[in-house]
């Protein structure tokens, strides 16, 4: 049997992040940091099923059986977190976008295209790719 998967959809507020299921009202976290937050909604599902099954609730059928989360986050977001990590032209020079779209990208000028997620995504994943099959 396949597992479902959810979508919790990472934003970044003021001074933490808020994190939310897509195909399930109600499940929602808070955090500090991306790590805490990814525990937290892992804790607030957890803690929403054991809900429903203790009151005699339908358990919605995304969430019965075996489930994998997929975490999703926009780019604002993104840039914001790694912004000391990744500057813009390490990040120019991995995605091929100009310095100057992507701070438009970073400070909510204006939103990337899906065809700019897509670059950015996947310049990220290759590179991760690249770093995870090194060792030293």
């Amino acid at each position: 049997m396949e597992a479902n998967i959810i979508t919790v959809v990472i934003e970044r507020a003021d001074n933490n992040f808020s994190a939310y299921v897509k195909e399930v009202d109600g499940i929602t976290a808070t955090g500090s940091t991306i790590d805490k937050i990814k525990t937290s909604i892992m804790e607030a599902v957890d803690e929403y099923v054991s809900a429903c099954k203790e009151l005699g609730l339908n358990v919605p059928q995304v969430l019965a059986g075996q489930y994998r989360i997929i975490f999703e986050l926009d780019i604002q977001s993104l840039l914001m977190i790694y912004e000391g990590i990744f500057t813009k032209s390490g990040l120019e020079k991995l995605t091929g976008i100009n310095q100057k779209q992507l701070w438009h990208y970073a400070k909510g000028v204006s939103k990337p295209r899906q065809a700019q997620k897509q670059k950015i995504e996947n310049a990220l994943h290759k590179l991760g790719n690249e770093l995870i099959s090194l060792s030293f």
